[in-house]
């Protein structure tokens, strides 16, 4: 691991740091610029892959069934990973952590071109490798969380996540998009190209500097492994905030059902598919570019809880709807809505954790993601089955409402937050 010096502290405590945070560019932190260029490359490889993984899965089934197991099957070996890597990230050079774990990632993409290639790719193996990315994912984004509180001052720190959410949201456009076309070419294409991002962006990753210094040596306990988890359970601000995200995503992610709405419901294809995943990130990129350029000052909390509550209403309407450029518009409503809610709860998370305890917290908050995203498409799957595809994505939006509103009563200090520094 590459030396430095001392960061048992957060990195608002770097006097160099703190001497550029005035009216700084986000842009002229070098540190965060190296991030986000790396963040591009495995971002659109990821939302490629998963494009091409959930449309060959339905390609080989014609089963929303498994489309929901591909989410399920990701989200399960996340329970047993989760905590280990969040220990992980707090005892190693959390860039080359992230970098193996891309790399791991290549390798997966590269079996399944191959696979594709000689024609012996099947169902079993679409939901076999679904289990290997999700054993790395944790890895991959309790380094990358804990990561980027390193690189920039603690009073950019909301702007620079606003920052990193457009970056992810133009790789979430320009990756199903480039998954489209690329389907015009082969599925073959498609695995090959994630290949080339994921080592491209490994590659940055590994090149990543901050200051760092591994920390003292400790027993690994059950107590040291899950200090992340107590931390949250003690802080009803954390754990409120973390456990919106859970809820109002698992009854409200539609995204498993894409393919179907592609298909079934406004008959456009996977060219079609590719513009309903990217829908959403549109409206991300326009909320996520304003955030960047001017932080949200006052009543956080309470826009926090809005901005669910129009999530929401927009999936209601996208259920009811049968028109594409509506439904592109409503996915293009929730993505800024949802853009929001990621900005003030994973500003608040960064804030509120010390940096000794920010892998342990951010593999709690992985956990939290990866049940709202990948349990949230096993969810969509089996309501489903049972109440067909339109009742399910009503059904949730719904929900999530529901728990808006909720949530507005059971953690007061979330709902009354005033300012992220308070």
């Amino acid at each position: 691991m590459t030396g430095g010096h001392d960061t048992s502290s957060s990195s608002s405590s770097s006097p160099a740091l703190a001497a550029r945070a005035g009216n700084a560019s986000l842009l002229r932190q070098s540190a965060l610029t190296r991030f986000l260029i790396a963040r591009v490359g495995s971002i659109t490889a990821q939302q490629v892959l998963m494009l091409a993984i959930s449309w060959h899965m339905y390609d080989l089934t014609s089963s929303a069934w498994y489309l929901g197991l591909v989410g399920l099957f990701q989200f399960m070996p996340g329970l047993a990973t989760t905590f280990v890597a969040g220990h992980c990230a707090d005892r190693m050079h959390r860039g080359q952590m992230v970098a193996v774990c891309l790399a791991a990632q290549a390798a997966t993409a590269t079996l399944l071109a191959v696979s594709t290639m000689t024609h012996i790719v099947t169902r079993d193996l679409l939901l076999g490798l679904s289990l290997v990315l999700g054993a790395i994912r944790p890895f991959q984004m309790s380094g990358q969380q804990a990561l980027l509180p390193m690189l920039i001052p603690q009073t950019l720190l909301a702007r620079s996540m606003a920052l990193s959410t457009v970056v992810q949201q133009v790789c979430v456009i320009a990756g199903p998009a480039l998954g489209g076309m690329l389907f015009a070419i082969g599925v073959n294409a498609l695995y090959l190209t994630c290949t080339v991002l994921f080592c491209l962006s490994a590659v940055m990753y590994a090149l990543i500097r901050y200051d760092y210094v591994p920390p003292p040596r400790e027993p690994v306990t059950a107590a040291t492994v899950l200090a992340g988890l107590r931390f949250v359970g003690s802080n009803p601000l954390l754990l409120g905030g973390i456990s919106l995200d859970l809820f109002a995503v698992l009854f409200g992610g539609a995204t498993a059902l894409l393919p179907v709405y592609a298909r079934e419901i406004l008959h456009v294809g996977p060219q079609g598919l590719g513009l309903l995943r990217s829908a959403p990130a549109v409206g991300a990129l326009c909320v996520g570019l304003v955030l960047s350029r001017r932080a949200i000052g006052s009543r956080v909390g309470k826009k926090l809880l809005i901005a669910v509550a129009i999530y929401g209403m927009c999936i209601v309407a996208f259920g009811l709807s049968r028109s594409f450029p509506l439904s592109l518009v409503l996915l293009a409503i929730s993505g800024g809505a949802d853009t929001i809610s990621v900005v003030v709860r994973q500003t608040l998370v960064q804030l509120e954790t010390p940096d000794r305890m920010r892998g342990r917290v951010a593999a709690v908050n992985t956990l939290f993601i990866g049940a709202s995203n990948q349990l949230g498409e096993f969810e969509s799957g089996a309501t489903a089955t049972a109440f067909g595809v339109v009742g399910s994505v009503v059904l949730g939006g719904c929900a999530t409402i529901l728990v808006s509103v909720a949530w507005s009563r059971l953690f007061k200090p979330l709902a009354r937050r005033e300012t992220f520094t308070e």
